[in-house]
């Protein structure tokens, strides 16, 4: 087995759903080495988030260091970061301890229950140092419409605000489409001029908790196996869309997804 390493960074998850638990799942079930650093412990279930504990930015900021020293690292994945100070600290580790690897910035703003997860002065270190080092950014529609500082009422919007977002130094933007009504949804891949859709079937489920930890990780996943972007999107869509289907149906709200039998999943799936 070829063994590939990927760092997450970002929240923990009590209920297990999204986060750095959702990230730790998704990185092991896609046959990856998964590492963390965790910016803040949270208490939740799936229904909302009760209480929010950050861990001091210092120690975030040493634990990527250590780990991508030791370790290695062949991609990055980028959550929740909460405090400027930590996005500050972040930011200032990831260009010291890991320059060149790939990074997939998920830039979480609030929670599925509407908790705020970032502040202003945080949201200006993801605009003005953490989106030129990004090789993707994957949005929903109001996290790009607050980074773009534009409003996105329909897929033109979303397209410009994409465009905008690469203005600003984002190597490329994947607009997810899941908050916009209608079926399929459509995911607009966006680097400057280009845009590449991907359309999938709406699911009808209220088990999405962790969507965009998990799309974003196992994005990660085919960048640190070599995979072209493009091509990293595609799996992980397959691999996302599969872990929707293999939902335990597990909590009262957006329950979990079905990691571990995803790849179970997509190995039974018949040809295209």
């Amino acid at each position: 087995m070829d063994w590939f390493r990927v760092l997450a960074i970002g929240g923990s998850d009590s209920g297990g759903g999204a986060g750095i638990e959702a990230d730790v799942k998704t990185i092991t079930a896609l046959g990856g080495y998964a590492m963390t650093a965790i910016t803040a412990v949270t208490a939740q279930d799936t229904t909302g988030i009760a209480a929010i504990a950050p861990v001091p930015p210092d120690l975030v900021a040493r634990s990527i260091r250590m780990v991508v020293a030791d370790l290695g690292v062949d991609a990055i994945k980028l959550g929740m970061l909460g405090s400027a100070g930590t996005a500050e600290e972040v930011s200032l580790a990831i260009a010291a301890a890991a320059p060149a690897a790939p990074l997939v910035l998920d830039p979480v703003l609030a929670s599925t229950s509407g908790t705020a997860l970032a502040g202003e002065g945080a949201l200006a270190i993801i605009r003005d140092r953490l989106l030129p080092r990004s090789t993707l950014v994957t949005p929903n529609r109001d996290e790009a419409a607050t980074l773009a500082g534009l409003a996105i009422d329909s897929h033109e919007d979303a397209i410009r605000a994409g465009r905008a977002l690469c203005r600003l130094g984002a190597r490329a933007v994947l607009l997810k489409g899941g908050h916009f009504d209608g079926d399929p949804v459509i995911d607009r891949l966006i680097a400057g001029d280009d845009v590449v859709t991907f359309a999938h079937p709406r699911i009808a489920t209220r088990h999405t908790h962790g969507t965009g930890c998990t799309l974003a990780s196992a994005i990660a996943c085919g960048l640190a196996r070599g995979l072209d972007l493009r091509a990293a999107i595609e799996a992980a869509e397959a691999f996302l869309h599969a872990a929707l289907r293999a939902a335990p149906g597990f909590g009262r709200g957006h329950g979990p997804l079905g990691h571990a039998r995803a790849a179970a999943l997509l190995q039974d799936r018949p040809p295209a």
